[in-house]
């Protein structure tokens, strides 16, 4: 059977999941490009911003085609939403992938991630409470076997590092208005769920694996560590604490990702924000996310 392929180009980082005709995986990769710079404050891609990332999509081609790949989804999420000159980049990556990514509404970020972020867990877990902390935008969805409500507001890693932390390390001041931030944009999520209802509360993305990684003490990444460990509202608070006490040169000799060193901070701040307002005392980090529930898509 023929191999699939699914590519997920986010605000931070752009992944590619290849797998074959059974869905068994053949090749996942992921490149940070931070296509989402500066578009919280100018409202448009950087022209640096997509060269980088139509780079990563030429590289991704190639690889496609290694596979003998015949079916691929490939979609854009919160920086491609927000910005205003969005079909300056999906024209440049139509010609680097020989299709037009598409452009998804955060409401089906939120539903896909919830599909990847459950495959493979019992029924009997949920109701599942599922967290995306992507670069732009954080999703939040409720349900067991299907989403019952969802939600993305504008916060991530990105976002909330440009917006507000502009020192290195950041200032106690700085690090208060994030925090005003996130409990303001998560006024709306109290509204439409109640997250009292949930067994389980899952984590994805980037900012989440690699607090994971820094709990376990991992020297070099390895998802089949972090996958499904479990971190405390308490471990991350004390992550948080560690890492924005730092110079981003600091960090990136603790992180197993040290291109993430620039905003780990205001990703950490959003996790541990939205954990301590909406009252999670635990959460299951998972690798698997909105990237497997893209490549579950493809047909």
């Amino acid at each position: 059977m023929s191999a699939r392929a699914a590519i997920d180009i986010g605000t931070n980082s752009v992944r590619l999941l290849v797998t074959d005709g059974a869905g068994r995986e053949l090749q996942r990769t992921m490149r940070m490009t931070r296509l989402g710079q500066g578009v919280d404050v100018t409202g448009e891609l950087a022209p640096e911003a997509i060269a980088r990332t139509v780079r990563v999509l030429e590289e991704y081609a190639s690889t496609l085609r290694t596979h003998g790949v015949t079916r691929t989804r490939a979609v854009a999420t919160s920086a491609a939403r927000d910005a205003h000159n969005g079909s300056v980049f999906f024209d440049a990556a139509e010609r680097a992938l020989g299709q037009r990514p598409e452009l998804l509404s955060g409401d089906a970020e939120a539903r896909l991630a919830f599909y990847g972020a459950t495959l493979g867990l019992a029924g009997s877990d949920g109701p599942f409470l599922v967290i995306d902390l992507g670069g732009g935008s954080t999703e939040l969805v409720l349900g067991t076997t299907q989403p019952d409500a969802a939600i993305s507001l504008q916060m991530g890693c990105v976002r909330m590092t440009e917006r507000h932390l502009r020192a290195d390390p950041p200032t106690p001041e700085q690090l208060a208005a994030c925090v005003e931030d996130v409990r303001r944009e998560l006024a709306p999520a109290r509204a439409l769920i109640d997250v009292t209802q949930a067994r389980t509360v899952i984590g994805l993305a980037g900012t989440v694996t690699a607090l994971s990684a820094m709990q376990l003490g991992l020297s070099q990444y390895d998802a089949t560590r972090t996958h499904h460990s479990r971190l405390s509202a308490v471990q991350v608070s004390s992550l948080c604490e560690r890492l924005a006490s730092a110079s981003a040169l600091e960090r990136r000799g603790v992180l197993v990702e040290p291109a993430r060193a620039e905003v780990i901070v205001g990703g950490a701040v959003v996790l541990t924000t939205l954990m301590s307002e909406l009252g999670l005392g635990e959460l299951l980090v998972s690798e698997s996310d909105i990237l497997d529930g893209l490549a579950a898509s493809v047909r």
